[in-house]
């Protein structure tokens, strides 16, 4: 089991991914992606790249046919899962050094949190009931 740190790095590593596919960032992160994962071996890097762009495919897809949150929210999930796996598949000495990649990615490719932006008008997420006042 990983730490609530490891956990929410990977969690960020799987939004980034998903946030990036079909922007100008997407080169950039799915290459990163790719080499992070296949961690040297060509072989396994290029099945991440044929992976990332099943990934951006479905998105695309989603997005045309409406689904595009339900499929977004899933291939996140899927990606966290991934990052976590590896993760916890590392000797406990060298996860801090991994994650540290891992962050420095999302900051380079991430998308900026909405949470460091101010809100403005109503921003409702998820399902909420609003009683009269």
């Amino acid at each position: 089991m990983l730490s609530e740190a490891l956990a929410a790095v990977a969690a960020a590593s799987g939004t980034a991914v998903v946030q990036s596919a079909g922007t100008d960032a997407w080169t950039g992160l799915r290459q990163r992606v790719a080499r992070w994962f296949g961690r040297g071996d060509e072989a396994r890097e290029r099945a991440e790249l044929e992976r990332l762009d099943r990934t951006a495919v479905a998105l695309k897809a989603a997005a045309a046919s409406g689904e595009l949150v339900r499929i977004r929210d899933r291939q996140e999930a899927v990606w966290q899962d991934r990052f976590e796996t590896l993760l916890e598949g590392l000797p406990a000495e060298q996860r801090a050094g991994v994650a540290e990649e891992l962050r420095s990615l999302v900051a380079e490719y991430g998308v900026p949190s909405q949470a460091a932006e101010p809100v403005r008008g109503n921003a409702l997420r998820g399902p909420t009931a609003l009683g009269g006042v």
